[in-house]
């Protein structure tokens, strides 16, 4: 999992960027929009929406906006579009396996975009299932590091409840679990008065792919490139930056 933490410390830092793009906003907004039309507009009873507008919450997207994103939904409120959510596999510079989560209501568009993407930036599409072995679904809670709030005092919040590590990412923990734990997790957590960023489903990679400065970078720029695309919701690769190239990178 290694690889994996890093990747997101390093995409934990990037949020910040993807925010002044708009972009964040828009994938957040989309999310609550079909969690809503899937399980209904109310959060109580449907814990997709309910995490779907606590990330957008704590990502600071106006109220307004999210209750639109509710109605539009549930079907409260006319204009909402039919998202489909589609995955695309491919590999990065240096043989990185990348998988493209996207969130679309035009298919071809999502992949003619996805594809693009890739050529211009040493990538490749892949079969379906070429890459996608490499990868396990698993949930993931991030909680904020504040005072009061460390590893130990998270692990025992949420041992009972399914958590399999907690991971410090300096500034914010990862704790990881089966997918199908994520609301017992921050339950858990929420009893406890541990607050908490944000609670998922993502995939996570089984074997990781070491890269230099110059790979780090390449692999990046492919991901921001993806990231540019509207109907791209998440990317995940296996790639495993050290932290001395993350340094170096941030540097």
């Amino acid at each position: 999992m290694s690889g994996h933490s890093k990747w997101a410390t390093t995409k934990h830092k990037k949020a910040a960027i993807d925010a002044k793009r708009g972009k964040l906003f828009a994938r957040l907004i989309k999310n609550i929009e079909v969690a809503a039309r899937q399980g209904g507009g109310d959060p109580a009873g449907n814990p997709t929406l309910y995490d779907a507008i606590q990330k957008a919450r704590k990502n600071s997207v106006p109220l307004d906006n999210i209750e639109r994103a509710v109605k539009r939904g549930s079907g409260a409120e006319a204009g909402g579009a039919d998202y489909q959510t589609i995955m695309y596999e491919g590999y990065g510079p240096g043989g990185v396996a990348v998988l493209v989560e996207c969130l679309t209501d035009n298919r071809n568009r999502a992949a003619s975009e996805v594809r693009v993407a890739l050529t211009r930036n040493g990538g490749s599409m892949a079969d379906p299932g070429s890459v996608s072995y490499l990868f396990a679904r698993k949930g993931v809670v991030m909680v904020p590091a504040v005072d009061g709030v460390d590893e130990d005092s998270i692990l025992d919040a949420v041992l009972d409840a399914g958590a399999e590590e907690v991971n410090d990412l300096e500034g914010t923990f990862e704790v990881m679990c089966e997918a199908s734990d994520v609301v017992a997790v921050r339950t858990a957590l929420q009893e406890a008065g541990i607050d908490y960023d944000s609670a998922e489903a993502a995939f996570m990679p089984s074997v990781s792919v070491p890269v230099d400065e110059d790979g780090a970078r390449k692999v990046f720029r492919l991901v921001e490139a993806l990231e540019d695309s509207d109907d791209v919701q998440a990317v995940y690769s296996n790639v495993d930056v050290s932290d001395e190239v993350l340094a170096a990178i941030d540097a």
